[in-house]
């Protein structure tokens, strides 16, 4: 079972309180370390312009590379270290998408799936999206990228706003899962035209819509020390379990519980086990 990773490799800045540290991220790269123990057939597609991002993936050799003119920037801060669900963030916005021309040369044989994380509205134009529905393999895509848009600008980076746009319904036909939070969720609603909507909602757990709803508690964590990355990890979980044709609700348990392990420790999910 072969899984294809799509999604742009971040140079980040996360700001807790008054400590801050720069580290690898992005989406893709959060879940590879999720995939890498429970789903170890696949295949990452990362676009940056510094390919020495890789070497912190769990496994470099499985990381492919398109190589562009920028790297995504991202500040992320939590101004309230006992509130995690409170967080700022802003962007540089690179202009740096993935083409059909991109992939036709990086993708395997043999697919089984696709899980999609835009960062930005410009990372998959309708023409990718359409090029990768043509495999006729599930997809699971992050929407956050799709709603994100430039505010006020802070120096080289803007303020993170989000907005709705008319080509977004015919990006998301046919797709399988969709995996959004709250705010994103009352920006389009859940009459879109997808199998299931999975909702997330920090500490306070998910929804998971389909013909009724499915509601997911959180997993209660002791100690919160790091939740950047926790719903890229909540949706890497939650995929590996669909491509093993469990119910939602357990794939749902399944993905708050190592959602809940990812944010005891600082960086990606079971960090420690790959220093």
């Amino acid at each position: 079972m072969t899984l294809v990773v799509i999604g742009p490799v971040t140079k980040d800045l996360v700001v807790i309180g008054k400590k801050s540290s720069h580290k690898i991220g992005g989406a893709t790269y959060f879940q590879s370390f999720v995939f890498e123990e429970f789903c170890s057939d696949y295949v990452a597609v990362v676009n940056c312009d510094d390919e020495s991002l890789v070497r912190g993936f769990p496994s470099p050799d499985k990381v492919k590379v398109i190589l562009k003119d920028d790297t995504h920037f991202f500040i992320n801060s939590y101004p309230f270290h006992d509130n995690p669900d409170i967080r700022e963030q802003l962007s540089n916005f690179a202009r740096i998408p993935i083409i059909k021309s991109d992939l036709k040369d990086l993708l395997p044989h043999e697919i089984d799936g696709f899980v999609l994380n835009p960062l930005n509205r410009f990372d998959f134009p309708p023409e990718t999206i359409e090029y990768l529905k043509s495999f006729n393999v599930p997809i699971f895509m992050s929407l956050q990228g799709f709603l994100r848009v430039p505010g006020k600008q802070v120096n080289d980076n803007y303020h993170i706003e989000l907005s709705n746009f008319d080509e977004l319904p015919g990006i998301l036909s046919g797709v399988n899962v969709i995996f959004l939070d709250e705010a994103e969720e009352k920006i389009i609603g859940t009459d879109c035209d997808v199998d299931e909507m999975v909702i997330t909602n920090g500490s306070h757990g998910s929804r998971i819509v389909k013909d009724s709803e499915i509601r997911i508690n959180a997993v209660k964590c002791e100690e919160v020390v790091d939740t950047t990355g926790c719903g890229d990890t909540y949706m890497a979980a939650y995929v590996t379990q669909k491509l093993l044709s469990k119910s939602s609700e357990c794939a749902g348990n399944f993905a708050s519980q190592i959602a809940s392990e990812k944010i005891k420790n600082f960086g990606p999910y079971n960090y420690n086990k790959y220093l």
